[in-house]
C-alpha cells in the first residue's frame, strides 16, 4: 500500500498535484485502466490527459517495485541484527534504486573477497585499529602481534596487506564515496571508443567510432546503442576514463582526515579501493544506467512512431486486390471485400524471368470486371514498381493504384494469427491479405502483428526486450481505444486491446457473434461468457455498434451517462438521433445545465462533442500517394534529384524516408529544417509524405542521404530597420544622466 510520501514522490515526477496521482492511484488500484480513467473519469483526475495519466501509472509501477525491493532489504539487514533507527530512515527515504543498493552494499550477501579471507584470519582488529583517529602506538610492531602461521600470516606486511583489504573493502562500501564517485564520473567522464584489432582495415557501418570520445554526461541514445551493438559485433571497444588522482583527492576526506595518524596507510588503502573495486563497479553502473536511458529514449521513439503509424490513414470501405509482388515467384493477388474478407486468390507473371505479360493482363481485368475492383494496392517489396507500372498502364481510370508498406506482412502471414486465419492458404497468399487490409484499415490489421516486428524504432533488437514489450503494447491498447473498435466486425486481435477485456474475452465475444449473430446493443455484452460488471464498466464506452437499437451505441459516450442525453432530449423536446449531428441545438445547450454529483462540465463538454460528431475517427482523411516515375533503383539515383517520399522511420538522428528505390534514405537532424531541430520528433512524423533532395549515394554500403530543408526556401532574415544619422551640434552638449540600471529594470516590469 503507498503511502502519502510516495504520492508525492509520484505527483513531482510526473508534474502533477497531490490529489490528481492520489486519484489515479486510487482508481488503478480498483482495477481500471487508463483509456478509462482518462477519457472517463476526468472530474476525478481534475483533467489530467491520456499521458499524464499513464505517465502516473508507470511511475506507480516503479514505486511498487521500489517498496518491494525495501521491504526485502530492511528483512535481510534486521535478520543480521544491524537494522538501526538511523539506517530504516535513510532506506525508506530513497526513491532511487541505485541510492538504495549502495545502502545495502555493506549487507548485502558476498561471494569469497580477499577482505573475507582477511578476516577469517583474524586481522580486522588491525583494521580496525588503523583505522582508529585516536590510535597513538606503531601499525608495524602491531602488525607483528598477528603473525600467525596456523593462520598462514607470515610476517607483519602479510597483516597490514590483509588488513588493507578489509579497509579497502569498508571504504569501497561507503555510500557517500559511491555517490560522489558516480556523479564525477558522469559528470566529468569521458566514453572513449575504439575499433577491435580484427577490424582495423575494415570499413563497417561503425567506421565512425573507430576513435571516438565523448563526454559521458552529453552521449546521446543512439550513440550508446550503436556502441553497444558494435561491442557486441566484436568491432568495438569502449571504456570510461577520467582522472583517477582528483577523484580519489575528492573522496578522502570522506573516509578520513588529513591529520589521521596513519594517513599514508590508507591513502594507499584507498587507491587499491579506488583502482580494484570502486572505479570498475561504477564504471559498470554508469554503463549499465546508460544503457538503461539508452533503452528508455529508443523505446520512447518506437512508441511515439508506432503511435503514428497505428494512427495511419484509412482508405475505408473499398474492395481491394491486394498484391505481394515478386520477380521469380510471380505476383501474389488477392481479392478483399469491403469488410476485409477474403474472397479469391490467384498468381500472375507479369515481370522477368518468368514474364508471361498478356495472361496476366487477362487475368487482371477478368478480377477487376468481376469484382468491381476500387483500389490496387502494392507491397513495397521486391518488384513493387515493375509491378506498379504494368497495373497502371492496363487498369482503368479512376482506380486508385498505390504501393503501401509492407513492414509486418511477412511476419503476418507466418505468424499463429495468420495460419489460423487462413490455415489452408500459403504464407505469400496471407501477406498479400495484410496488405490490402494495410490499405483498407491499417490500425485493425497492423494490431495482428508483434508491434517490434514492424520495423519503426531505432535498435529495437538492442533494448530491454520486456521493457520494449510492455510500452508498444500499451501504446497499442491506447490507440485503439482512442480510435474505438466495431463490435460487430472486429477481430479478437483487435478487440483484446480494448479496456478491461484480454484475449480470453475478446475470444468469447468472437464466439457470441458466431453463436448468436450481431450485437443489437451494449448491453448484450453482459451475456457473454465471463464478461462481467467490471468488464462492461472498463469497455462499453470504446466499442461502437454502428446498427444496434440505441442511436447512442455508435457514440464514444459511456452507458453510465446515457441519462444525461435522456434529461438534454427532455429539456430540448428532441429524440436522440435528431440530436445527434444537430450542431445548432447542440450549441445552444448550457452544459451547466446537467451537471450531476458523478458528472461534472468534462464529461457534459465530451458528451456534446460526441452528439456532435458521433463515433469520431481521430485520424486524418485518406490521401493517394505515389513515387516519381523512372526513379526505381539506387541505380536510377544522381545526385541533386528531388524526389517526393513517405517517412518511414523517425530516430533521435533523423528520419527515414521511402523514396520508392528499395532502400529508405536517410535525412539527417541537420537536414530536416533550416531552424535548429533538437528533437526530429517535433518536426516530422512517421507516414509524413514529404519531398527530399538526393545529398549522396554510397552503393557499397547502400547508404543515401537525403535532405528536406535543401527543397524548402530558407527563412527571410528581418532587414533591420535604418538608423537616422544623428547630427552632432556644434558647441558644448548637454549632459545626460544616466538611468541607474537596476531603476531600468524596474521600471520595466512594473516593480516597485
Amino acid at each position: 500500500m503507498l503511502n502519502d510520501k510516495d504520492i508525492t514522490f509520484i505527483a513531482q515526477k510526473c508534474e502533477t498535484k497531490f490529489n490528481q496521482a492520489q486519484s489515479v492511484v486510487a482508481m488503478l488500484l480498483e482495477g481500471m485502466t487508463v483509456p478509462f480513467i482518462s477519457r472517463y473519469r476526468k472530474e476525478k483526475t481534475d483533467n489530467l490527459d491520456e499521458e499524464k495519466v499513464n505517465l502516473v501509472n508507470e511511475s506507480f509501477e516503479y514505486v511498487k517495485e521500489l517498496n518491494d525491493r525495501k521491504e526485502t532489504v530492511l528483512k535481510t539487514i534486521e535478520q543480521q541484527g544491524k537494522l538501526t533507527a538511523e539506517l530504516k530512515k535513510k532506506i525508506e527515504d530513497t526513491y532511487s534504486k541505485t541510492e538504495l543498493e549502495d545502502i545495502y552494499l555493506p549487507y548485502k550477501p558476498k561471494r569469497r573477497t580477499k577482505a573475507t579471507v582477511a578476516k577469517e584470519k583474524g586481522l580486522e582488529p588491525l583494521a580496525l585499529s588503523i583505522l582508529d583517529e585516536n590510535f597513538s602506538g606503531s601499525v608495524a610492531e602491531l602488525a607483528e602481534t598477528f603473525i600467525s602461521v596456523e593462520k598462514k600470516v607470515d610476517s607483519a606486511a602479510d597483516a597490514i596487506t590483509g588488513a588493507g583489504h578489509i579497509i579497502a573493502e569498508m571504504f569501497s562500501e561507503n555510500t557517500d564515496l559511491r555517490k560522489r564517485v558516480r556523479r564525477d564520473m558522469f559528470e566529468k567522464g569521458l566514453l572513449y571508443v575504439s575499433v577491435t584489432k580484427d577490424f582495423q582495415d575494415t570499413r563497417s557501418k561503425y567506421e565512425q567510432y573507430y576513435d571516438f570520445n565523448e563526454p559521458v554526461k552529453t552521449i546521446p541514445s543512439h550513440r550508446i546503442l550503436a556502441v553497444r551493438r558494435g561491442e557486441t559485433e566484436k568491432v568495438l571497444k569502449s571504456k570510461i576514463e577520467l582522472d583517477k588522482e582528483i577523484m580519489q583527492g575528492n573522496v578522502k576526506p570522506l573516509l578520513f582526515a588529513p591529520s589521521h595518524p596513519n594517513t599514508d596507510y590508507l591513502e594507499n588503502f584507498l587507491a587499491d579501493a579506488m583502482k580494484r573495486l570502486v572505479l570498475p563497479s561504477i564504471e559498470q553502473d554508469i554503463q549499465s544506467e546508460l544503457k538503461k536511458q539508452a533503452d528508455l529514449d529508443a523505446i520512447g521513439v518506437f512508441a511515439a512512431n508506432l503511435e503514428k503509424l497505428l494512427l495511419s490513414s484509412p482508405a475505408g470501405s473499398l474492395r481491394v486486390l491486394g498484391v505481394d509482388p515478386g520477380f521469380r515467384t510471380g505476383c501474389k493477388l488477392v481479392i478483399l471485400e469491403k469488410t476485409g474478407q477474403l474472397l479469391d486468390n490467384t498468381t500472375i507473371y507479369p515481370t522477368k524471368p518468368l514474364e508471361k505479360t498478356e495472361q496476366a493482363k487477362k487475368v487482371v481485368k477478368e478480377l477487376i470486371e468481376k469484382y468491381k475492383i476500387e483500389a490496387v494496392v502494392i507491397g513495397n517489396g521486391t518488384a513493387s514498381r515493375e509491378t506498379q507500372a504494368f497495373f497502371k498502364e492496363i487498369v482503368p481510370a479512376g482506380i486508385i493504384v498505390m504501393v503501401v508498406s509492407e513492414a509486418g506482412a511477412s511476419v503476418y502471414s507466418a505468424s499463429e494469427a495468420g495460419r489460423e486465419e487462413f490455415p489452408d492458404k500459403d504464407v505469400t497468399v496471407r501477406g498479400a491479405v495484410s496488405i490490402g487490409r494495410r490499405f483498407q484499415d491499417p490500425l485493425s490489421e497492423l494490431v495482428k502483428i508483434e508491434p517490434k516486428s514492424i520495423g519503426v524504432g531505432q535498435y529495437q533488437h538492442d533494448v530491454n526486450q520486456a521493457l520494449l514489450k510492455q510500452k508498444l503494447d500499451t501504446v497499442v491498447a491506447l490507440v485503439v481505444n482512442r480510435v474505438g473498435v466495431e463490435l460487430g466486425t472486429a477481430s479478437y486481435h483487435l478487440l483484446k486491446y480494448v479496456s478491461g477485456i484480454g484475449e480470453t474475452l475478446a475470444k468469447n465475444i468472437v464466439q457470441y457473434r458466431y453463436e448468436h449473430g450481431v450485437f443489437k446493443k451494449r448491453e448484450d455484452l453482459l451475456d457473454v461468457r465471463m464478461f462481467g460488471n467490471k468488464a462492461f464498466q472498463q469497455s462499453a464506452g470504446f466499442l461502437r455498434l454502428r446498427a444496434g437499437e440505441n442511436p447512442l451505441d455508435s457514440t464514444g459516450i459511456h452507458p453510465e451517462s446515457y441519462f444525461i442525453v435522456d434529461n438534454i432530449c427532455q429539456k430540448t423536446g428532441k429524440k436522440v438521433d435528431e440530436l445527434l449531428r444537430s450542431n445548432e441545438v447542440i450549441t445552444d445547450i448550457q452544459p451547466g445545465d446537467y451537471v450531476t454529483g458523478d458528472f461534472g462540465l468534462p464529461t457534459i463538454r465530451d458528451i456534446l462533442q460526441e452528439l456532435e460528431a458521433p463515433g469520431r475517427d481521430p485520424r486524418e482523411d485518406f490521401e493517394v500517394f505515389e513515387f516519381e516515375e523512372g526513379v526505381e533503383t539506387i541505380d536510377d539515383l544522381s545526385e541533386g534529384m528531388v524526389l517526393k517520399g513517405v517517412v518511414t522511420n523517425v530516430t533521435r538522428f533523423g528520419a527515414f524516408v521511402d523514396i520508392g528505390v528499395h532502400q529508405d534514405g536517410l535525412v539527417h537532424i541537420s537536414e530536416l529544417s533550416h531552424q535548429f531541430v533538437t528533437n526530429p520528433e517535433e518536426v516530422i512524423s512517421v507516414e509524413n509524405k514529404v519531398k527530399v533532395k538526393v545529398i549522396s549515394i554510397d552503393p557499397e554500403l547502400k547508404r543515401i542521404q537525403l535532405s528536406i530543408k535543401a527543397t524548402q526556401d530558407p527563412p527571410r532574415k528581418k532587414r533591420p530597420k535604418p538608423q537616422k544619422k544623428r547630427v552632432r551640434q556644434a558647441g558644448p552638449q548637454p549632459q545626460v544622466k544616466k538611468e541607474d540600471p537596476l531603476e531600468s529594470l524596474k521600471r520595466k516590469w512594473g516593480a516597485k
